[in-house]
């Protein structure tokens, strides 16, 4: 019963990150993979397999939150050990916004990074797939 009702309260993470973005973002960022998609279909078999491969390297969501978390953290912690033990206060706020993203599926510095336009995993697999379509397409 605990774990059922744990289930109803934590985010799926599949789609934590889009439920709470707002709308306003998510369309954006729906309006530029149609867009990219939309110009590769215009485009030769080799420009859409080098589309392919850059979104076999674009870093998502969760892999841009986990790397500036921990490089401030890092950064934090070795301050409060080199200069002023004040800066693991910084190290502490970190770790709390990643258990809140963890748990909820947000946290501060999630908005930012998906106002400068970084897709989740899932949106990155949707233009790979239409793309991968598009090469499967008859001629």
């Amino acid at each position: 019963m605990e774990l059922d009702l744990a289930k109803e309260q934590l985010p799926s993470t599949q789609t934590k990150v889009n439920d709470n973005t707002p709308d306003y973002i998510n369309q954006q960022i729906e309006r530029e993979t149609e867009a990219s998609v939309n110009y590769y279909k215009r485009q030769g078999e080799s420009a859409i397999r080098g589309r392919i491969d850059e979104l076999e390297h674009e870093w998502d969501t969760e892999r841009v939150l986990e790397v500036n978390m921990a490089s401030i953290a890092l950064g934090s912690s070795i301050l409060a050990l080199a200069a002023n033990k004040k800066w693991a206060f910084l190290s502490g706020a970190v770790s709390i916004f990643m258990i809140q993203h963890a748990l909820q599926g947000w946290c501060p510095p999630l908005t930012v990074i998906r106002r400068m336009g970084v897709r989740t995993l899932n949106e990155i697999n949707r233009e790979k797939k239409a793309l991968e379509n598009l090469l499967n397409k008859p001629v």
